[in-house]
């Protein structure tokens, strides 16, 4: 139950953990293209993404933040050429209204990554290993905690972000507009700005217990 004594004006509860792994959203189009940010903030959510857990412990995760408006675009640029065509396909099989406003979201991200005011590379030492999953797992296990704990910091500060990987199609033109070396893996970019309004809600999601299987793939616990 609400504190009866609480304010009714009072903006959501950015400080309850609940509240906030249920609102964190994929945020596109309300990104505010014009407010900037202080990187003192950026640096905040990464601290605490630091805590995150990784394999054996050994923090392989590198992270660039890009604030310089020139390098801003370029990485925009390379981005375009790495979703346009992806991204007209998806809004040709767009059939909701779900799917559609997932699709124009995306395609306003494209139009308007430049003027997003911090892009975030999120990467880890090393390259993936190939035909081996129990490696391949280990190796993007041990970074994405890391950047789903900065997405909730930020959310928690009243910035939002979407984790996105369209670029990687040019990963190592984008790697040299930053320095990042042939042999660090990039693993998602993430634009960071504050949001238009705090008042994000649970998405709708089909019941988990369609999803959760007990003992074996595919029992449904009943009773």
């Amino acid at each position: 139950m609400p504190d009866e004594g609480a304010d009714a004006h009072a903006g959501p509860p950015l400080d309850n953990i609940d509240y906030v792994l249920s609102t964190t959203r994929a945020v596109r189009k309300r990104l505010d293209l014009e407010r900037p940010v202080d990187p003192a903030v950026i640096a905040e959510c990464l601290r605490l993404a630091s805590q995150a857990p990784a394999g054996g412990n050994v923090q392989n995760w590198r992270f660039v933040v890009v604030t310089d408006p020139d390098i801003r675009a370029g990485i925009a640029a390379y981005y375009r050429r790495g979703a346009e065509d992806y991204l007209a396909a998806g809004v040709a099989r767009a059939r909701t209204d779900q799917q559609h406003r997932v699709a124009s979201s995306s395609v306003y991200l494209m139009e308007n990554l430049a003027r997003v005011p911090v892009h975030v590379l999120a990467c880890v030492k090393g390259r993936p290993p190939l035909r081996d999953n129990q490696a391949a797992a280990g190796f993007y296990g041990s970074v994405m905690p890391a950047v789903w704990s900065f997405a909730l910091a930020l959310r928690s500060r009243g910035l939002g972000s979407v984790w996105t990987t369209l670029h990687l199609a040019f990963e190592r033109e984008v790697g040299e507009l930053v320095g990042i070396p042939a042999n660090v893996t990039q693993v998602a970019l993430l634009p960071v700005a504050y949001t238009v309004g705090l008042d994000f809600k649970p998405a709708a999601r089909e019941p988990i217990e369609r999803f959760t299987f007990w003992n074996r793939y595919g029992e449904i616990k009943t009773g």
